[in-house]
Formats: structure tokens, sequence, C-alpha cells
């Protein structure tokens, strides 16, 4: 028989609860944005983890959305739906300090023909572990998991655990990606994604919510990559919050943007911020197809 398995995993949970701390880490690269502001992402992200025995492909999914409902809320509401339609696996993520109705409301959504891995994450934050034990039992009473497993995607710790876990509910069969693959998504995407972190990481509370950022250039000249992005806003007065005093806001987006994109794709990039205004692309279904949003 196949030793080999290979299979799907959905990491979903309430809004910035760690998903995509946990994909990274998972994978050992940044595949997926963060920041300390929720809903953060916006898009399903595969992240693909090869072992000898077994091919982990997860994907990092949108926290899902109960109190706004314009085209891109439904659009990442439909990236969650789908993609528990679709994987061999489920890991749901929540914070062990803390367990609400926005966790519950996304219990609703398991499928039941699924085996869902409960992710009991942050767990280094609590100190005494002796106060671990009735968060654990509490929590084994919402679902019939197929197991749960305290970990600290921060700090690394319990992941083999959660994989190994993981690893006895996926389907033996070939690869689904080639060995060196480490994600379904192009060069252009993760530019994008890298340039809306940083907007995420240096821009105020609200603004990052209404922009968002398309990559209009994206070309390959030898081992250096010439990079355009335009951040989009959604007013006239956030193009000046976003650029800032003298430039400095946005030439600070674009200079930790393009470290990170060296990083990752392993060579020099020239990279191009720019603001765009656009009322209402947040509730523009053609925009957001474009912008990537299925």
């Amino acid at each position: 028989m196949n030793k080999l398995k290979s299979g799907t995993i959905a990491i979903v949970g309430r809004p910035n609860v760690g998903k995509s701390t946990l994909l990274n880490r998972l994978v050992g690269e940044k595949i997926s944005i963060v920041s300390r502001k929720a809903q953060t992402t916006r898009h399903r992200i595969m992240g693909i983890l090869t072992h000898s025995d077994a091919q982990y492909v997860f994907v990092d999914t949108p926290g899902f959305q109960t109190k706004h409902t314009n085209a891109l809320n439904r659009a990442m509401n439909r990236g969650v739906t789908q993609a528990l339609a679709d994987v061999d696996v489920v890991i749901l993520v929540v914070d062990a300090g803390r367990f609400d109705d926005r966790d519950k409301a996304v219990i609703k959504l398991l499928p039941p023909e699924r085996p869902v891995i409960l992710a009991v994450s942050k767990i280094d934050l609590i100190k005494e572990k002796e106060r671990l034990l009735p968060v654990l039992a509490k929590l084994a009473a919402q679902y019939a998991f197929a197991a749960i497993v305290p970990i600290s995607a921060a700090k690394g710790r319990q992941l083999d655990e959660l994989l190994a876990e993981t690893r006895k509910h996926l389907p033996h069969t070939e690869l689904l990606f080639g060995e060196d693959e480490i994600t379904d998504k192009s060069e252009k995407f993760l530019a994008a994604e890298y340039v809306r972190e940083k907007l995420f990481r240096l821009i105020g509370d609200e603004l990052p919510y209404s922009a968002t950022v398309g990559v209009e250039k994206f070309e390959l000249d030898g081992a250096l990559r010439r990079i355009s992005a335009a951040i989009v806003v959604d007013k006239q007065a956030h193009k000046g919050i976003v650029i800032g005093k003298g430039g400095e806001t946005i030439k600070r987006i674009a200079s930790e943007a393009r470290q990170d994109m060296e990083r990752l794709f392993g060579g020099k990039v020239y990279l191009e911020v720019f603001v765009k205004v656009k009322a209402g692309w947040n509730d523009d279904e053609r925009l957001l197809k474009s912008l990537g949003y299925e």
C-alpha cells in the first residue's frame, strides 16, 4: 500500500486568532501576511509542507465575517465556506485564553463529514498550566473534535503533534504539488500582499480596511524584479494619510515590503508604490475580481 499521504487542510477560526501565524510557522516561510489588526487575511492562501511520508496543503482562510455585508466581505465568507467544502481535514484555531460567540459562529460552519482538529493556540500566554485543563474540557464539549492539540504558533510548540494528528486523516495518494513548492500563489500576488501588510502595520486602525493593493506591473529583468504596486483607497482624504508627511509613510511601506520580497524571492527588487482613489472599491464586484477575490 502507498505509504505516502497528501491532502488539503483548511485552517479556520474567528478573525485575528492567529491562523496566518500558524500557517507561516508550519510552512517555514511568510506565505500569509500578519498584523495585530483583525481581518488582515482577505484571500484563501495555500501553504505547502512536504515531508518524506506526507504532503500537507494548508488553506489559510479569512476570519468569518458576521458584521459587514459588502462585496468584499461576501467574497471573504465564500472563501471560508468553499474551503470547508473542498478539504480533507479542518483545523479550527481558538485562543486558549478567550473563547466567545465568534468562535461558536465558526463551529456552526464546520462540515460534519470532515474530521476537525482543534488547535488551542497561545498556550505560552497561560503561565499556570493547571488553568489549561478546564479550558480544554470546556472546548471538548463544544464539538466532536477528532483531536485537541494545545499549541503555540508564535513559539512553535507542539506543531509536530498537530501534524501527526492531521496526517492520520489524510488520504493515501501521490503529491498534489512539487516537493519544492511552498504556495499556490504567484510572486505577483505575494508582492501585493506584502505591500498590504505594511499598510496594516504602519497606518492607523481604520484606514487599512478601506484600502487594498493591486500590482500593475511585474517584470523579470534577469534576477531583478521590477514591480509597480497601487494602493487603492476609498476617499481622497485617505491618499494623504498613506503618503504621509513629505512622503515618509509611503516610502517606509515600500522599503519594508521590498525587503520582505527580496528575502522570499531570493533576488533584488525594484519596487514603486503609489496611491489611487477609487470610491466604493470594496463593493465593486468587477474590481474585486480583478484584484483576485473569488
